[in-house]
C-alpha cells in the first residue's frame, strides 16, 4: 500500500483593496494645516507691504525691496517638503534666511520688518534637529541685536536691540511642533501598519479555513467514493461469474455505503461548524460502517478532547481507512487510541492484502491533508510501511498530539 505525495496547486490569495492611505498622499498632521500656514506667511508679506519703508526702485528703497523679496522667498520656501530638501540645503537656505532678516531690520525706517526674522526662527527649530537648531536661533538673536545695537542702517532708530536678541525665541515654538508632528506621523504610521497586519492576518484566516474545507471536503469523498466504486466494480466483475447472490451482496454493501456517506456528510457539516464530535462514538461508528468491527483498542485514561483536536483525529482516521481498503483490500485493520498525561495518540495499522488490489491512483492529498491537519494541532505524524512483526508489509499511520 502507498500514498501519492503530489503536491497541491499553491492558492493565491485574494488581493486586498488599498487601504485609505495609500494613494492619497500623505495625510495632513493636526495643527499643521496648509491653509493655516499659507495664511500666516501672506499675512506676513502683507504686513510688510503695507509698513516697511522706504520701498522703492533706487537707492535704499530699491535695496530694501529686494530684501523684502528675499525674506518672502525664504517664509514661502518654509512650505517645501521636508522629503524633498536635503539637511544641508534646508541649513544653508535658513542660514542665508537669518542673513537677509537681520539685513532688512537695519536697512528698513521701522514697521514688521522684525517678523521674518521671528518666522525663520521659529522655521529653524521645526526644520532642524535640535542641536543646529538651537545654535542657528541663537546666532539669528545675536545677529539681529548686533545690527540694531551698533546702529546699522537706520532701523536701529525705530526698533530696540532687546528685540532682535529675543527673535531666536520662536524656535522653540518650532522644535515642540517639530516634535508632536513626529508623533503624529508615528502613531498614523503605527495604525497603518496595524491596519495592514489586520488585513494580512484576514487574509490569512481566510485562506486557513479554505484549506481546512478543502481537506474536509476531500476526506468525505474520498472515503466515501472510493469505497462505493469498489462495491460497484466487485458487483460488475461478479455478474460475468453469473453469482448472483454475491452480486446482489456487493450491491447491498454500495447501498449501505452510500447511507455511510450522508453520515460522513453530516459530519462534515458538525466539524465545518466547530461543533463537537463524541470521538469514541464516531471512531467505532466509522470503523463499523467499513467492516472493522472490534477493532479499536483504547488505553489510559479516556478524557474529553477539544472540539478541534477530536475532529482532525477523526479526519485522519477516515483517511486511513480509506486508503487502508483501497490498496490493502480483505487486510486486517487494527486501531489504537492511546490517551496519555501530555499527548494523546492515534494509530492506523492494517494487514497486506488479502485479495488483488484492483485501487486506481489516488489523489496524491490524503497524506499531506493528514499532515497539515497534524500541524495544526502542534503535533507529529509518521507514515510507512511495517517491517517486522504480524503485520510485516501492511501500513501504518500514527498521529501523535500534545494535550
Amino acid at each position: 500500500m502507498g500514498y501519492g505525495l503530489a503536491v497541491p496547486d499553491t492558492e493565491t490569495a485574494p488581493q486586498p483593496g488599498p487601504t485609505p492611505s495609500e494613494g492619497a498622499g500623505p495625510r495632513p498632521v493636526p495643527g499643521q494645516e496648509p491653509w493655516l500656514q499659507w495664511v500666516a506667511a501672506l499675512g506676513v508679506i502683507v504686513a510688510g507691504i503695507l509698513t516697511i519703508r522706504p520701498m522703492g526702485v533706487s537707492g535704499r528703497g530699491l535695496l530694501v525691496t529686494v530684501l523684502f523679496v528675499v525674506n518672502c522667498a525664504a517664509l514661502l520656501a518654509r512650505r517645501l517638503p521636508e522629503a524633498k530638501v536635503p539637511p544641508r540645503l534646508a541649513l544653508i537656505w535658513l542660514t542665508l534666511g537669518i542673513f537677509a532678516a537681520a539685513a532688512l531690520i537695519g536697512a528698513g525706517s521701522g514697521g514688521t520688518t522684525y517678523l521674518f526674522a521671528f518666522f525663520v526662527s521659529g522655521h529653524i527649530g521645526y526644520r532642524l534637529d535640535t542641536r543646529q537648531a538651537l545654535t542657528l536661533a541663537l546666532f539669528c538673536g545675536l545677529l539681529c541685536a548686533a545690527v540694531l545695537r551698533l546702529r546699522i542702517g537706520p532701523g536701529h532708530e525705530a526698533l530696540p536691540w532687546v528685540l532682535g536678541l529675543v527673535t531666536g525665541v520662536p524656535v522653540v515654538i518650532g522644535i515642540v511642533n517639530r516634535s508632536r508632528h513626529r508623533a503624529v506621523r508615528a502613531a498614523l504610521s503605527a495604525a497603518e501598519s496595524a491596519e495592514r497586519a489586520a488585513r494580512a492576518e484576514a487574509r490569512t484566516a481566510v485562506l486557513t479555513e479554505r484549506g481546512r474545507i478543502a481537506r474536509d471536503v476531500h476526506d468525505v469523498l474520498a472515503h466515501s467514493l472510493a469505497g462505493i466504486n469498489m462495491q460497484l466494480e466487485l458487483a460488475d466483475a461478479l455478474l460475468d461469474t453469473g453469482d448472483l447472490d454475491k452480486v446482489r451482496e456487493a450491491n447491498d454493501k454500495a447501498h449501505s455505503m452510500v447511507k455511510e456517506s450522508l453520515k460522513q456528510a453530516q459530519w462534515t457539516v458538525h466539524a465545518l461548524r466547530e461543533d463537537a464530535l463524541p470521538l469514541l462514538e464516531t471512531l467505532t461508528a466509522m470503523l463499523a460502517s467499513s467492516g472493522h468491527r472490534d477493532a479499536l483498542t483504547v488505553t489510559g485514561t479516556v478524557r474529553e478532547l477539544p472540539a478541534r483536536t477530536a475532529q482532525n483525529l477523526l479526519r485522519i482516521a477516515q483517511e486511513s481507512l480509506t486508503n487502508a481498503a483501497r490498496y490493502a483490500p480483505g487486510g486486517e485493520v487494527r486501531v489504537e487510541l492511546a490517551f496519555a498525561a501530555a499527548s494523546t495518540t492515534l494509530t492506523i495499522r492494517n494487514r497486506p492484502a488479502d485479495r488483488p488490489v484492483t485501487a486506481g491512483a489516488g489523489s496524491g492529498m490524503g497524506l499531506i491533508g493528514m499532515r497539515e491537519r497534524v500541524a495544526l494541532l502542534g503535533g507529529t505524524i509518521t507514515a510507512g510501511p511495517v517491517v517486522e512483526g504480524p503485520d510485516l508489509g501492511g501500513w501504518q499511520v500514527e498521529a501523535v498530539i500534545p494535550t
